[in-house]
C-alpha cells in the first residue's frame, strides 16, 4: 500500500524555468469519481495506470503501475475522459530529498502553472522558493481530474472569481 502526501501551490513569474527542462506528460481518467480516480498517463515514451484514493487532508492512496506506451496511447485515445491533459513537468531539488514538481499546463489549461511538492508526511517542513504562489492543496478545482471537467480557461466564463 502506497500513501501521496503532497501539498499544491500556484507559480508565480517563470524565474524557476531556467533551472531545469520540461518533459511533455499526458494524461487523463477511466473513472475521475472523486473517492476513486483511475488514471492513464505518458511521460515521454513510457506509460502508466494509477489508481487513487479519496483525498483526507494532503494525504491518499495511490498505486501506480507502468504498462506499455502503445497500451497507454490507445486508452487515452479511445477510453479516457476527454479533453486529454497536456503539460510540461518540470522537476526542482528543494532539499533533503524532496522536490517541487512544476505543471505548466498546455491546451484548454493553457495559463495554469502549478507546483506541488510531495512530502514523507503531513507535518515535513520544507523551504518555499521566492516563485511560490498562493496555497491550492485543498481546492479541488486544482485537481488534475477535475481540470478535465472543468479546464482551466473555462473558469472567468462560469464565475468571476478566477484565482490568479
Amino acid at each position: 500500500m502506497s500513501k501521496e502526501i503532497e501539498r499544491k501551490f500556484l507559480v508565480e513569474g517563470d524565474s524557476w524555468k531556467k533551472e531545469t527542462a520540461g518533459v511533455l506528460y499526458r494524461q487523463s481518467y477511466l473513472n475521475s469519481e472523486k473517492e476513486r480516480t483511475v488514471r492513464v498517463r505518458t511521460i515521454a515514451d513510457r506509460g502508466f495506470l494509477t489508481v487513487k484514493g479519496i483525498t483526507i487532508g494532503c494525504t491518499r492512496l495511490e498505486f501506480e503501475y507502468e504498462i506499455p506506451y502503445a497500451d497507454a496511447e490507445k486508452m487515452l485515445d479511445e477510453l479516457a475522459e476527454k479533453p486529454i491533459i497536456e503539460k510540461l513537468r518540470y522537476v526542482i531539488p528543494a532539499g533533503d530529498r524532496l522536490k517541487w514538481e512544476i505543471d505548466e499546463f498546455l491546451g484548454v489549461n493553457q495559463g495554469l502553472v502549478v507546483a506541488e511538492i510531495e512530502l514523507p508526511s503531513e507535518e515535513t517542513g520544507f523551504n518555499k522558493p521566492e516563485w511560490l504562489g498562493q496555497e491550492v492543496s485543498y481546492d479541488p478545482r486544482f485537481f488534475n481530474a477535475n481540470l478535465v471537467a472543468h479546464p482551466y480557461r473555462t473558469w472567468q466564463n462560469e464565475s468571476k472569481e478566477k484565482p490568479l
